[in-house]
């Protein structure tokens, strides 16, 4: 049955060719589009609402295969084995009346075996090479086992660290994450979606979710539609510039409407502004959970405002399987609705080749860790790195340094490392820091002493502290792992404080106290407050959870074999009472002066004055632990003849801004290159700065290199008082520099 279906597509397709045009003439976009017609001629009603039903591969086979074989399946996700794929395929080509085959689909997030850093780690990168890269061996791995669907990238605006999913994404700028995110787009689909390694991204989540307030998650929020359209949604207009093929609802209400039931969102700006042509697949549970948002009454009233709002499938509650049939014959929900909804779907199974090629090809050897695969993690885990303080050059370690304490929670934990979101991933690949520098220290003649100190980051006792005092005391320098377990970050992990948990303080306090070079290392999901840990040591290198190649990645950055040049993707807020706290924040009638009385210098008895009348905290100050996009380097750079094309122009126009940055230091190195923009005045008022480029340079000693930006007038386009995406005429600051609080300031105008 099987090949005379294949041979039945086949003279289709051969008919279809010859038909009015030439072959060389006619596209395989127009093919699908006339494939999917046919078939959709076909379908019934319950097989139609059947491709909008994604159900769990956790419901044992034998209660699947009648359903599949009723056509009341479209997709399955959380299922990876091939055998079991090929298995449940059979069913749905061999055995339903039309012969669907299913969409397999599967959280690939950062990596299936070969596990990258954690998404906010590839934004510290600021390399839109490495997003791209993560997501295409991503693919390739978890497409030779029969997945064809990952939810991914997340690509939610994140400015609350609390948030436990601010892992998943690439930080609190819409340009970086619009970057990143369409590299990740471009990464997991490949060069094209018919290829049998490639699999069908889903940008999620749409949209606002990372905004919940308190940073807990799945909660409300309210961002109004201007502010929506300045900051959230760019990332997911350049995920469908991108050609991303479906999309994800998010979890949250914003301003009282859900997402799965928002037509605002998905109707209006996703299909008609942005001529969004794949298909909308509903969170978990999010369209059911409307009854609990209290914006539908029972499943038959979500299962018509989900649908009538635009979603194509929906995600494991079965709603849609069980009520639609109802709905259309009562008409709450007409025919044509479901067959665009169809539509959306079958496009995606046939622009996959699902059709040609439903099967997983078992026989094929494994791609699973792939010499090459490994490298370019490693290469990941390197560029996301981020040296925060490096005191008196306490960074490299020198050849002077013989002997090496190495402690910490972190130091040798293979399963944290790999991060949040990581189904697939495998502790007995992973590659760990003490495993590496042990191999380093072999290769150099130089000892290791390792004592962890505590078995795990909650872990509050002290009991093995004097062993780890000892083996400082008797070491040249001291390295401390420390963070987070994997399961402190990702989704339904929010956390109220943002110190480092159990005794790991305590730790770095009792390591100080033995005078020794200390050097820590923080593997984390999220910006931690460390304000204090940065004081006591010599030098901090700061890792979001970086993979199955995290070890040897910091081990080299360690001893300088590579040199750091991630930046903060997100402000690292001192303590959590300054959150928010993001680099592109608005003025304010009353900003801070930095001439104000802070806490400690009120004097006893103090009357009641202002102490200021500006926009501060009395105990926090002015300013974050460190800014966004801050780094450092073991080696330095200059920037120098800024120059720029005009300061004069039109809306038509392009702003060329050149530099000559000079690697000043010691050591190659690559440094970021920033360039922030600021609307000084708007019919509505502007951030303070806005990133519009930024670029990675790598220069040797003494090695200087000229820098272009092209920046079009069109892309300071912005969404004015009228609500309307215009470039306003009017004066604009421009800064070239290292991170978003450094840079001199020069100015142009845009004229009428």
């Amino acid at each position: 049955m099987r090949q005379l279906k294949l041979m039945a597509t086949t003279l289709v397709l051969a008919s279809l060719l010859s038909c009015g045009k030439k072959a060389g003439e006619q596209t395989r976009d127009s093919i699908i589009e006339t494939k999917v017609e046919q078939l959709l001629s076909k379908m019934t009603l319950e097989e139609k609402i059947g491709q909008m039903n994604q159900i769990s591969s956790s419901i044992k086979l034998e209660e699947m295969g009648p359903a599949i074989k009723r056509g009341e399946v479209g997709s399955i996700l959380n299922e990876a084995e091939p055998q079991r794929i090929n298995a449940l395929q059979n069913i749905a080509v061999e055995e339903s009346r039309l012969g669907i085959p299913l969409l397999i689909a599967r959280d690939v997030i950062h990596g299936f075996k070969t596990i990258f850093p954690i998404p906010l780690g590839q934004g510290a990168s600021f390399d839109p090479d490495v997003a791209y890269q993560g997501a295409r061996v991503a693919a390739v791995e978890a497409a030779s086992v029969g997945i064809r669907w990952t939810f991914a990238p997340m690509i939610d605006i994140a400015r609350d660290p609390r948030w436990g999913r601010i892992s998943e994404g690439c930080g609190e700028d819409s340009y970086l994450t619009s970057v990143m995110g369409a590299a990740m787009v471009r990464g997991f689909q490949g060069d094209s979606l018919h290829l049998a390694s490639s699999i069908a991204a889903c940008p999620k989540h749409f949209v606002g979710y990372g905004a919940v307030e308190g940073g807990r998650d799945y909660n409300s929020t309210y961002i109004p539609e201007r502010l929506m359209r300045n900051v959230y949604l760019p990332p997911f207009k350049a995920a469908v510039e991108a050609g991303a093929t479906t999309f994800m609802t998010s979890f949250n209400d914003n301003n009282g409407i859900p997402s799965s039931g928002n037509q605002l969102i998905l109707k209006k700006i996703l299909r008609e502004e942005w001529g969004f042509k794949g298909f909308v697949v509903t969170d978990w549970g999010s369209a059911q959970e409307m009854i609990t948002h209290g914006f539908a009454v029972n499943d038959k009233d979500a299962a018509e405002k989900a649908v009538n709002a635009g979603v194509d499938m929906e995600m494991v509650s079965h709603m849609f399987v069980e009520q639609l049939p109802q709905l259309v014959k009562e008409g709450a929900v007409s025919e044509t609705t479901i067959d665009n909804a169809v539509r959306n779907i079958l496009r995606v199974k046939f622009q996959l080749g699902l059709f040609e090629n439903p099967y997983v090809d078992t026989t094929k050897p494994s791609v699973m860790y792939d010499e090459a695969h490994l490298l370019a993690a490693k290469r990941a885990a390197i560029e996301s790195a981020i040296l925060l303080k490096n005191k008196n050059n306490t960074l490299p370690l020198s050849n002077k340094i013989k002997t090496i304490a190495v402690v910490g929670p972190m130091a040798d934990a293979p399963y944290e490392q790999l991060g949040t979101w990581v189904f697939d991933g495998e502790k007995s690949h992973t590659q760990t820091p003490l495993a590496a520098l042990k191999k380093i220290a072999k290769e150099r003649n130089m000892r290791v002493l390792y004592e962890p100190g505590l078995a795990y980051t909650r872990d509050k006792s002290t009991q093995q502290f004097r062993k780890v005092t000892n083996a400082a005391k008797r070491a040249d320098a001291v390295i401390v792992f420390v963070g987070e377990e994997s399961i402190l970050s990702g989704e339904a992990h929010s956390l109220a404080n943002l110190d480092l948990q159990g005794a790991q303080t305590a730790l770095i306090e009792a390591l100080k106290r033995t005078g020794k070079p200390l050097i820590t290392v923080v593997m984390a999901g999220r910006p931690l407050t460390i304000e204090k840990e940065v004081n006591l040591s010599d030098a901090v290198l700061y890792s979001f959870h970086p993979g199955t190649m995290g070890g040897p990645a910091l081990a080299d950055l360690l001893t300088g074999v590579a040199t750091p040049s991630g930046k903060t993707p997100i402000t690292f807020p001192k303590m959590v009472g300054q959150i928010p706290m993001y680099y592109s924040h608005k003025n304010t009638g009353r900003p801070a002066t930095r001439n104000e009385t802070l806490l400690d210098q009120i004097p006893v008895a103090a009357g009641q004055t202002s102490l200021g009348c500006t926009s501060f905290y009395l105990d926090a100050g002015f300013d974050p632990l460190f800014p966004f996009g801050y780094g450092l380097s073991y080696t330095t750079f200059a920037y120098s003849n800024i120059l720029l094309s005009a300061t004069k122009l039109q809306k038509k126009d392009v702003l060329t801004v050149t530099f000559d940055l000079k690697n000043t230091g010691d050591y190659k190195g690559t440094e970021v290159a920033q360039l922030y923009i600021q609307d000084k005045v708007g019919s509505v008022t502007r951030p303070v700065k806005e990133l519009k480029r930024f670029k990675r340079i790598h220069l040797l000693p003494g090695q200087t290199e000229k820098v272009t930006f092209e920046l079009p007038i069109s892309e300071l386009a912005f969404c004015n008082i009228d609500m309307k995406e215009v470039v306003e005429a009017g004066q604009f600051g421009l800064w070239v520099a290292t991170d978003s609080n450094s840079g001199k300031e020069l100015s142009f105008e845009v004229v009428r």
